[in-house]
């Protein structure tokens, strides 16, 4: 029987639809202005978005890089949630690729309010790094699928007007944020001087983000991509599942949150485990595991040898990620595997 894996959104695979929308997408070359299905998915993503402008690149850490290093100078610093994306799973770029120096904040469930951040700020001084960008994260990974508060953003953004600093979210999942709450998307990502967004993830796609912002600073995120590698040529084969996506899928991520909400409440009926339902908010459920029943590798192996992928996610928690390729009856099924192996 084919394994139920829970491991991550990104584990989904282009449908029959989205494979003969590929098949018959009209090309050219990107790197050269050509490609009219790279030119429509673009022009789509910020016209939700509410931006001027917007370029595809290959992954949401490409597009994070390409907006921190078009947006700042080296030595300048970025504010972010210590578990943010940018700080746990780019390989420590902001440093690397744009001399930047990153500031970690504790948040709670991974949501920075606005007077963390302007306590953070630093007063211009020859001896100090510059506070240049603001970066949140919407919905937060680590902390579970968290939504950030529409009027937190707006405080932070208060902050980051008066000190004159770059908003930048990596809104790899906002989608989920969007479907979850109702909130437009153009509203989400007004506050923001650059936003990215995922089409990889909850939406099926096989690659691929979308950065946006204005039109003069998409120009230059092009020359940045260049210099990061990400040129490509008849991309629009790529660019066409992320048009089948936005245009099929955003509406049904609202099943992946109720199969989530469901297997998280059910995990944390079971005594060896625990889940924070207050952060169990879209379509990730992160679990901590007693470590007096039984260490994370034990748990991820056995559940793997009965059918069930789920991914470590640190020294006592493992995550489950919902998405179009897992139906309720398998978070059901799933949910039955877990309770075998920790005894429920």
């Amino acid at each position: 029987m084919k394994p139920i894996d829970l491991r991550s959104d990104t584990v989904t695979r282009p449908s029959p639809a989205m494979r003969r929308a590929m098949a018959e997408a009209e090309v050219g070359d990107d790197v050269l202005g050509d490609d009219p299905t790279v030119k429509r998915l673009e022009a789509m993503v910020a016209e939700r978005l509410g931006k001027e402008a917007a370029i595809y690149v290959p992954s949401g850490t490409m597009s994070n890089q390409v907006a921190l290093y078009t947006a700042s100078e080296r030595g300048d610093e970025i504010l972010c949630e210590t578990g943010s994306h940018i700080i746990s799973y780019e390989v420590a770029a902001p440093a690397v690729i744009s001399g930047l120096l990153t500031h970690p904040i504790d948040g709670e469930l991974g949501i920075l309010s606005a007077a963390q951040v302007a306590r953070h700020v630093r007063e211009p001084n020859i001896h100090c790094p510059r506070t240049r960008i603001i970066a949140l994260e919407n919905t937060h990974n680590r902390a579970g699928g968290t939504i950030y508060p529409l009027e937190t953003i707006a405080e932070i953004e208060m902050v980051a007007r008066k000190h004159g600093l770059w908003m930048h979210l990596d809104g790899a999942r906002l989608w989920n944020a969007h479907i979850a709450t109702g909130i437009p998307l153009d509203r989400y990502a007004a506050p923001f001087d650059s936003v990215s967004v995922c089409l990889s993830k909850g939406l099926g796609a096989p690659i691929g983000s979308v950065l946006s912002g204005t039109r003069d600073f998409i120009a230059k995120a092009r020359r940045t991509r260049k210099m990061f590698g990400g040129g490509m040529r008849q991309v629009g084969i790529l660019a066409a599942a992320g048009i089948y996506a936005l245009e099929h899928n955003i509406p049904r991520l609202a099943e992946d949150h109720a199969n989530a909400r469901e297997l998280a409440e059910e995990l944390n009926r079971m005594p060896a485990l625990t889940v924070n339902l207050k952060a169990a908010q879209t379509n990730i459920i992160a679990v901590e595991i007693d470590p007096a029943k039984m260490t994370v590798p034990d748990f991820v192996s056995r559940l793997a040898a009965k059918g069930v992928l789920c991914i470590p996610f640190g020294p006592t928690r493992v995550r489950f990620v919902t998405h179009l390729d897992v139906t309720a009856e398998d978070c059901r099924r799933a949910a039955a595997a877990v309770g075998e192996v920790v005894g429920a």
